[in-house]
């Protein structure tokens, strides 16, 4: 397995399930941890096929679209499984979520209740999670022919997402459009984050602000859309499974994810 970071409940669930499932495949699991680097991505995948490894698990970098190593282990048919990210118009094997459904569902809702001036805090768009993730949040406006103001859109280069920097360029943000009252986050760090300086701002004034986020980041009274990593993890190794079997049927399998409102939100 190799994964980007092991910061995330996410990533820390994957690792939990992807364990259980190999060791009852009769396997053992190897990590190693990329750290966002495509370099360290390329070398683990040298290391695992010196030290003679079954098939690989990769969880790709967030920054990267293609990783020429990856290519190459597509190329010649080596049992692997992409989770969560994807390589588009190339053909293997890869388990994510129903990511464009999560975030339509999410803003749906937020929709819903009245709210048309909503915030998009994101990485920058170069990836098949924050390309679906962005297309399920526009789809949600256009079912309801709502306008979308791509100005509340707050796209972070990877660089500055921190907790160091991240809450403080978040209350700028909202300090700039003060018709905000509700946020969607792409992921759960960011909801930390955006939940930091939704604080700071408060401390300030009594302006309302809803968030609501991909996954669960740990904070009650946040709506957040839940990925079934059990399910992604059982799917991931029976594919590659297959694969050691000596069958070849490249397949790009979505999982469904579901939406959890918060308690207090609830009308």
């Amino acid at each position: 397995l190799i994964i980007p970071t092991m910061k995330t409940k996410v990533e820390q669930d994957f690792v939990n399930f992807l364990e259980k499932y190999v060791t009852e495949q009769g396997y053992n699991l190897v990590i190693k941890i990329s750290r966002e680097s495509q370099i360290k991505e390329a070398e683990a995948i040298e290391t695992f096929r010196v030290i003679g490894v079954d098939g690989i698990i990769i969880f790709p970098a967030e920054k990267e679209m293609y990783n020429e190593a990856v290519l190459r282990l597509t190329l010649d048919k080596f049992p692997l499984v992409l989770i969560d990210r994807y390589m588009k118009n190339i053909s293997t094997y890869s388990v994510s979520s129903e990511n464009t459904q999560g975030a339509f569902e999410a803003v749906s809702y937020l929709l819903n209740k009245g709210h048309e001036q909503i915030a998009l805090i994101s990485p920058l768009i170069t990836n098949t999670v924050t390309e679906e993730r962005a297309k399920g949040f526009e789809q949600a406006f256009l079912r309801k022919d709502i306008t979308i103001y791509k100005n509340l859109w707050l796209t972070l280069p990877f660089d500055k997402i921190s907790v160091h920097e991240t809450p403080a360029m978040i209350k700028q943000f909202l300090m700039e459009y003060p018709q905000l009252a509700c946020l969607f986050t792409m992921n759960a760090e960011l909801a930390q984050y955006a939940h930091r300086a939704i604080v700071e701002v408060q401390k300030e004034s009594l302006r309302p602000i809803e968030l609501v986020t991909f996954d669960s980041p740990g904070i009650e009274g946040i709506t957040f859309v839940q990925q079934d990593i059990q399910q992604s993890s059982k799917d991931t190794v029976n594919l590659l499974m297959q694969q050691i079997a000596g069958e070849y049927d490249p397949k790009r399998m979505f999982i469904p994810v579901n939406v959890v409102i918060a308690e207090e939100n609830r009308k």
